[in-house]
């Protein structure tokens, strides 16, 4: 595995992604902050604090999981599909410095990403005189990156064997389904179906439980109410092994492929 040839793989991704204006949702975003800050004293019966940190906590989530996923699944089969992934094979580049470098790639624009809508976010919040937990809400912030990197893998997986538009749906489906995993499962348990309950306990197990990443009400509130010092670190962990396994099957897959 050569460092160089993956650094060069990222760059590139990174300054397409880039080129591809996905930073005018920082625009996007800073305009929904405006209209949060200036129409929810109206709406909010004086709960307008809370409901604005929870909006903005959201909206940078949504938004980062948005570009993790409708990019993350054309990194791969864009190539696959112009056939322009001949040229790279035939290069010295191995398949498994190929996934890397374009998972490295979109990890470096969600994180470039997330900062500046961090910044924008914690700005409106201050100008607007609205006081919040910073420790506690940077760490939610981390976590949501943790996530959204977590999915680019998911993306990068389905996007090496199927098309485009399959890749985006089995993504937001996992997103979707890795935020209720634990309600399957206690679901399951509630029901008192054995069958139900393998199939809840299954999905469990082969799905990443993302609600593991999920800080945002507990941000909110501040640091006391979130989980213990060694139970965040499991929970990275948890996160960053999840990511080595998905690229791991996806460089196993791609390199099967045959074109």
């Amino acid at each position: 595995m050569n460092l160089a040839r993956i650094g060069v793989i990222a760059r590139n991704v990174f300054f397409e992604v880039i080129r591809d204006r996905i930073l005018y949702l920082v625009a996007l975003f800073a305009v929904l902050m405006v209209a949060a800050i200036a129409l929810l004293p109206d709406v909010s019966a004086g709960a307008q604090d809370k409901i604005t940190l929870d909006l903005g906590l959201a909206a940078i989530n949504l938004l980062s999981v948005v570009v993790a996923v409708f990019v993350g699944t054309g990194l791969v089969n864009k190539e696959i599909e112009k056939r322009t992934v001949l040229v790279l094979i035939a290069k010295p580049v191995s398949r498994l410095e190929f996934i890397l470098g374009k998972h490295l790639g979109l990890s470096a624009v969600l994180a470039v990403l997330i900062f500046l809508l961090a910044v924008i976010f914690l700005a409106f919040v201050s100008l607007g005189g609205i006081s919040y937990p910073l420790g506690s809400i940077l760490l939610s912030i981390l976590f949501m990156f943790l996530e959204v990197v977590l999915l680019t893998a998911v993306a990068i997986l389905f996007g090496v064997f199927t098309s485009s538009l399959l890749a985006t749906l089995l993504t937001f489906a996992v997103f979707l389904v890795g935020h209720l995993s634990q309600d399957l499962v206690a679901l399951g348990q509630l029901s008192e179906n054995a069958g139900l309950q393998r199939v809840t306990h299954g999905l469990y197990l082969v799905l990443p439980d993302l609600e593991r990443l999920n800080l945002k009400n507990e941000a909110i509130y501040g640091m006391q109410l979130l989980p213990s010092g060694l139970e965040l670190a499991s929970h990275v962990l948890y996160a960053l092994l999840y990511t080595a396994l998905l690229l791991a099957i996806s460089v196993g897959v791609f390199t099967r492929r045959q074109f």
